[in-house]
């Protein structure tokens, strides 16, 4: 009985380490690369002040121009509110996914599990988070899809503000606006990034190293950095689209926005009748560019914080 709640303890310790471990890393990735973040939503939206598709550097020189040098960091707190429960939620239920899925495929524990396995754990990892944590998401894309033009007041200002705002003006359910798209590009999103570092782990295995004591030695973390940011990008590429039009769902309905859409297939529509299958990629580049440094950030903090805090275990 006393082996079996030293387990039960020792678990729940090693789950509460890489949830800590995991929230962190989001915030660092996030809080660097978020100047590249409001960009990309800024074109994704359309609500940047001016007509049609705008570059990296009109976009830079608008917010600079109407909300200063912070206005690169505009949502980041909402950012990190979100990031941090995501994070840690997604890192650590995909290690406990990836663990049950070892032992129902009968995997050993010195090989990788296959491509299709880490594919479902990252999917499931990615579903199980963003379903804790939609109303903050919800809230930051609100805060971060707007540019505040000089002269006016912001409409939202800060992450409870901006939920309190929206549940007061359009009911409890708008904390869920674009939920689906979200959920269901969770999937295939954390699916492809979690497979494709898998897959990259498994065509270039680490070559077993020992220490001085005959210990083995880890990977480096600059091979986990290469891994994660390459696959971002392959996350952020292939699900794009579905990024763009949850986007546009969580604005409808906001202080000084005018679309009106009844729903995914409706918002893709009309998107696509009025503007073409080009405006579902506004800001791709963007997005690309943000996502190496952002995952390859996240994959590499977090690897860094668990090797750390084992030590104190």
């Amino acid at each position: 009985m006393g082996k079996e709640n030293n387990t039960a303890a020792n678990s729940a310790t090693d789950l509460s380490r890489r949830m800590l471990c995991g929230g962190v890393a989001g915030m660092i990735a996030k809080t660097a690369t978020n100047p590249l973040e409001r960009f990309k939503m800024l074109s994704q939206t359309g609500e940047h002040g001016a007509k049609g598709k705008q570059s990296i550097i009109s976009l830079y020189r608008s917010i600079i121009a109407n909300e200063g040098f912070l206005g690169l960091w505009a949502g980041n707190g909402a950012n990190l509110l979100r990031v941090f429960p995501a994070k840690a939620c997604v890192f650590a239920s995909n290690d406990l996914y990836k663990n049950l899925l070892r032992k129902i495929s009968k995997t050993p524990m010195d090989q990788q599990l296959s491509g299709p396995l880490n594919f479902l754990a990252g999917g499931m990892a990615g579903m199980t988070a963003t379903t804790v944590t939609y109303p903050l998401d919800l809230a930051r894309g609100r805060i971060s899809g707007k540019l505040k033009i000089k002269g006016d007041t912001r409409h939202y200002n800060g992450i409870i503000n901006t939920v309190i705002v929206t549940a007061k003006e359009e009911g409890f359910t708008a904390l869920y606006k674009g939920v689906k798209p979200t959920v269901l590009g969770a999937m295939p999103y954390e699916g492809i990034k979690f497979g494709t570092v898998g897959l990259l782990e498994s065509i270039f295995p680490h070559e077993k190293t020992f220490d001085e004591n005959g210990n083995v030695q880890k990977p480096s973390i600059f091979r986990k950095l290469c891994f994660g940011g390459l696959g971002g990008v392959m996350a952020g590429l292939i699900t794009y689209p579905n990024d763009t039009i949850r986007r546009m769902l969580q604005l409808q309905g906001s202080r000084g926005t005018e679309s009106v859409y009844t729903g995914y297939f409706d918002c893709m529509k009309k998107v696509y009748a009025q503007y073409g299958i080009q405006r579902f990629y506004h800001g791709v580049g963007i997005n690309i560019i943000r996502m190496a440094p952002n995952t390859a950030i996240q994959f590499g903090s977090y690897e860094l914080l668990k090797r750390v805090s084992e030590k104190y275990m």
